[in-house]
C-alpha cells in the first residue's frame, strides 16, 4: 500500500461516508486520481465493494526478542584469531522485533510482546516501534535492566561467522506474566512466537493458544524448547540444522528432506517450511509439498533474511494465500532484505513485495 493510499484509507476509516470530491480536496489531487487510489485499495482487499465497506483488520501478535544488534563487518577476508580491519554497525534487532517490523512495513496490524530495559537502547526500540505503529502496550519494561544485545561478526561473504547474545532479560517473560495476556492474545488472528522466552513460558503459550501459532526456532540451542509441543504448532520455520535436530533425521538429499517434512506433518504441524539457505525452501502442509528456489539478487547482508521470510509466510497466511504463494512471499521478502546493509530493508512494502523481480544480471 502506497503512502497516498494509506492516507486515503485513513480518511475513509474516519468518515466512511466521505465523498471522492472531499477526498480530492483533502489530498489536493483530482477526483479521478482519488478514484484510481480507491480502485487500488479495492484490488488490495482494503475496501470491500461500494460504499467504502472496510475489510475487518486482522491482528498479529508477536512474542519474542527485541534487542540491539552490533555487527562487525570486515573490509576483506576474515582472519580468525586476529584483529581484522572493518566497520562496526549498530541497529535494532531481535527475531520477534524483526518479524514485527517487516510485517508493519507490509501494512499489517502488529502487537509485539517483549521485555525491554529502561535504558537508552530500550528507548530507541520503543521510539522505533511507535514510528512503525507497532503496539508495545503489553510488553514488559524493567527499570535498572539492560536491554538485550546481540553481537555478531560477518565474514567476507557477508555470512554470519560467529555471534554472542546477551539475552538473559527474556527470562522475565514468565508464565505468570504471559498468563494475564492470553485472553488478549487469543483475540488476534495469529500468534508468532520465537524461542527467546523460557521453555515453560513457550509451553504454556502453546498449550493455551487457541489461534494459529507460528514458531521461529531462532537457533539449534533454543529449538530444544519446542520439542515437546510440536503438535501444538500450526506453522514451523526451522533451517536445515534445526529441522535435523528436531526430527532426528539427517537431511542429505531430497528423499531425506521429504522424510523430515513428513515427520513434522505427522506430529500435527499444519505447515512446515525448512530453510535450505541458498538452495531455497522445502514446504509441506501434507497435501501440497515441494521445494522452491531462492530469488536471484545481490547479497549485501544475510542477517535478517530468515525473519523476513517468516513475515512473508505470515502475511501470505493471514491474507488467505495457499502454501506455495505464502512461501513465495517469504522468499521475496528474504531477497529484498538481502539487498540491504541493515537487518531490515527499510524500503520493503507491499508494492515492492508484490512487484518484486529477481536480478537476472
Amino acid at each position: 500500500m502506497t503512502k497516498r493510499e494509506a492516507e486515503i484509507l485513513k480518511w475513509i476509516e474516519e468518515n466512511p461516508l466521505i465523498s471522492q470530491n472531499e477526498l480530492a480536496d483533502k489530498a489536493n489531487i483530482t477526483r479521478s486520481s482519488v478514484a484510481v487510489h480507491i480502485s487500488n485499495l479495492v484490488k488490495k482487499g482494503k475496501i470491500i465493494g461500494k460504499g467504502y465497506i472496510l475489510k475487518p483488520q486482522k491482528n498479529i501478535i508477536i512474542i519474542g526478542g527485541a534487542n540491539v544488534d552490533i555487527a562487525g563487518i570486515p573490509k576483506g577476508f576474515l582472519k580468525e584469531e586476529d584483529s581484522n580491519p572493518g566497520n562496526i554497525k549498530y541497529s535494532l534487532g531481535g527475531v520477534g522485533r524483526n518479524i514485527a517490523e517487516n510485517l508493519a512495513r507490509l501494512s499489517q496490524n502488529v502487537e509485539l510482546i517483549t521485555v525491554l530495559g529502561n535504558d537508552p537502547n530500550g528507548e530507541n526500540i520503543k521510539n522505533n516501534c511507535r514510528d512503525l505503529n507497532i503496539n508495545l502496550h503489553n510488553s514488559l519494561i524493567l527499570p535498572h535492566a539492560n536491554t538485550s544485545t546481540y553481537l555478531f561478526i560477518l565474514d567476507e561473504n557477508k555470512d554470519m561467522k560467529v555471534a554472542i547474545s546477551a539475552m538473559d532479560i527474556f527470562n522475565n517473560l514468565t508464565v505468570d506474566f504471559i498468563k494475564n495476556k492470553m485472553d488478549f492474545i487469543n483475540k488476534a488472528s495469529i500468534c508468532i512466537l520465537d524461542t527467546n522466552p523460557p521453555q515453560e513460558t513457550i509451553e504454556y503459550i502453546a498449550n493455551n493458544c487457541s489461534i494459529p501459532l507460528f514458531v521461529d526456532c531462532v537457533s539449534t540451542n533454543k529449538a530444544i524448547k519446542i520439542k515437546s509441543i510440536l503438535h501444538k504448532i500450526h506453522t514451523l520455520k526451522p533451517n536445515k540444522i534445526e529441522a535435523e535436530f528436531l526430527s532426528g533425521i539427517k537431511i542429505i538429499d531430497d528423499s531425506s528432506l521429504e522424510k523430515a517434512g513428513e515427520y513434522f506433518i505427522k506430529k500435527g504441524i499444519k505447515q512446515i517450511f525448512i530453510s535450505l539457505g541458498k538452495d531455497g525452501v522445502y514446504y509441506s502442509n501434507g497435501s501440497s509439498k515441494g521445494k522452491l528456489s531462492t530469488y536471484t539478487t545481490k547479497v549485501i547482508n544475510s542477517t535478517g533474511a530468515g525473519d523476513a521470510f517468516m513475515a512473508g509466510i505470515a502475511y501470505g497466511f493471514i491474507n488467505e494465500e495457499n502454501i506455495i504463494d505464502s512461501c513465495k512471499f517469504g522468499l521475496k521478502a528474504s531477497a529484498i532484505t538481502l539487498t540491504s546493509e541493515n537487518t531490515i530493508n527499510e524500503n520493503i512494502n507491499l508494492d515492492i513485495l508484490n512487484n518484486f523481480k529477481e536480478d537476472t544480471k
